[in-house]
């Protein structure tokens, strides 16, 4: 994220988008009406830049794909910056995220320009992707199939108006299999028929959740983003008797599909540049990109496709609007999806929920009541300690021992949508930190976590779940309250129990308040604060 030198925020406010994929890098700068709570599109720019490239040996991005990349992202930075966007929240996708000097090259990112840049799941990019959509398509009570076929992957999701029932994401995508499986072009009928039996095999465990995901006599409307939908849209429409003015919203029969499909394969590569309606670049790719496109439509028995626009970067524009409050009702229930990630992998790995929802009360009791204290946090750290106290023991499915190194490891390599990759291993990070060691250098845990105001939440996170996670000590719940008070070079923790049943006696906290003393040496540590545990 770059913040730009100088914004007055009055009434509206500009927010700029720029997705880093296999293929192509897109920038997108949006006017956002907080009253409205909509956004319109200022400027829009797209530039090929071929990031996919790899090293054939190491499977490295390229030196010169990625000073490709670097030459138009310092662009898009300045030409952002000069339309006074507030914040620029950029995405890269498949080709950075299985690069092995992915990470470096966005470091490189971050410390010559300033760009932050989230290295987005698959799933969490199909997220993206949807929101993208749903910002651009009232999808009403009909059930829609959204497909995005990229450079290097293929999305499918399956949604309704009110949530996304699926989400899945393929390592096939037209830059892909163009470099793979298309070095003959045209493509003899042989090589036709592998590839195709090629895709079919990549996409049916996404096909299978899909159909899982419908219900009995529901038929999905097929909706196709990014470049190879809106290129064979864009090929339809130029025959039209009538051509649309905008291809958003343009429906293609499957037959019509297939037969611009069959003459795109029939074609050379100089006679695709030659059709206008698709650039140059686009042309050596279509033909894959095609491909998949059918075979998904055949093996979902889809008879028609709408086109849309939008996608990813409208994606992140939204999921930008959704963080800062800015979406109405509309929207509402994509401000859940973060808790419903986190309970679902939860009930996942067999997390005790009710002693789950204990512990993440506690933190968030020590965190309102100890800023100052134990903690400096702005507020963002609030949810990511909430997430990694419903998490911190789900480690326990694997092995009791040193579970908490389990459980980063899970967090880890978990789906958590709607975090960005960031958030996503602070959140594993604060879990492995909350018990045992303090975060060390050698630890791929905390080299992992670069920033350095990231370090800190994290610290100061898990030490605020170290301090909660001590307080469960038993099955069933004991403690009624907690006071935190700050005396001199020391923070007070005191505890009060639950009320006493009628004719039981009042509850013993003395395990608990032994439990919460021995956190007292990391407390110093973290903190440079004493730890007191009053007795009653």
């Amino acid at each position: 994220m770059v913040q730009a030198p100088t914004l007055q925020q009055v009434g509206r406010r500009r927010v700029a988008a720029i997705d880093i994929g296999t293929n192509s890098i897109h920038l997108l700068v949006a006017e956002v009406d907080p009253e409205l709570r909509s956004f319109s599109v200022v400027l829009a720019e797209k530039a090929t830049t071929r990031l996919g490239e790899r090293d054939p040996n190491t499977g490295d991005l390229s030196a010169e794909a990625m000073e490709r990349a670097f030459r138009t992202l310092h662009h898009d930075r300045d030409l952002a910056l000069s339309h006074g966007v507030e914040q620029i929240v950029t995405a890269a996708t498949s080709a950075v995220r299985e690069a092995p000097n992915g990470r470096d090259f966005l470091l490189g990112l971050q410390e010559q320009l300033g760009l932050e840049v989230d290295l987005v799941s698959g799933p969490e990019e199909a997220r993206l992707i949807y929101l993208g959509v749903l910002s651009g398509m009232a999808f009403g009570n009909q059930p829609h199939l959204i497909i995005d076929i990229g450079g290097g992957s293929t999305e499918l999701v399956l949604a309704d108006g009110r949530d996304a029932r699926s989400f899945s994401s393929t390592r096939i995508g037209a830059v892909r299999l163009q470099r793979e499986f298309c070095q003959q072009d045209p493509l003899s009928a042989e090589r036709r028929s592998f590839l195709q039996a090629y895709i079919q095999g990549a996409l049916d465990p996404a096909v299978a959740e899909v159909k899982a995901a419908l219900q009995r006599g529901e038929r999905p409307l097929m909706v196709g983003t990014s470049g190879t939908a809106m290129a064979l849209a864009a090929l339809a429409a130029a025959e039209d008797p009538k051509p649309p003015l905008k291809l958003q919203g343009y429906r293609l029969s499957r037959e019509r599909i297939d037969q611009l499909t069959a003459r795109l394969l029939a074609m050379t590569p100089e006679q695709r540049r030659a059709l206008p309606a698709i650039n140059d670049r686009r042309a050596e790719i279509i033909v894959p990109g095609a491909l998949i496109l059918q075979t998904a439509m055949a093996m979902l028995q889809v008879q028609e496709l709408v086109v849309c626009d939008r996608a990813l970067r409208e994606g992140l524009i939204v999921d930008w609007m959704l963080r800062n409050g800015l979406l109405g009702d509309r929207f509402a229930f994509q401000s859940t999806i973060r808790e419903r990630t986190v309970l679902h992998l939860a009930q996942r790995f067999g997390v005790d929920r009710a002693r789950a929802d204990r512990v993440a009360a506690h933190a968030l009791s020590l965190y309102d009541q100890s800023h100052g204290l134990l903690h400096q946090d702005d507020g963002a750290g609030r949810e990511l300690l909430w997430a990694a106290a419903q998490l911190h023991t789900c480690g326990k499915s694997i092995n009791i021992s040193a579970y908490h190194k389990h459980s980063w490891y899970l967090i880890r390599h978990g789906e958590l949508l709607g975090y960005s990759e960031a958030e996503h291993l602070a959140v594993a990070a604060i879990g492995r930190y909350h018990r045992r060691s303090l975060p060390k250098k050698r630890h791929e845990s905390w080299q992992l976590i670069e920033d350095r105001d990231q370090r800190r939440t994290v610290a100061s996170m898990a030490l605020l779940l170290r301090l909660a996670a001590a307080l469960d000590r038993r099955p069933a719940a004991v403690i009624g309250a907690l006071q935190v008070r700050s005396l001199v070079d020391a923070v007070s923790i005191a505890l009060e129990p639950l009320p006493a049943s009628p004719g039981e006696p009042a509850v013993d906290l003395s395990l608990e308040r032994w439990s919460l003393r021995s956190c007292a040496p990391v407390v110093q540590e973290v903190c440079g604060l004493g730890l007191r545990v009053p007795e009653p």
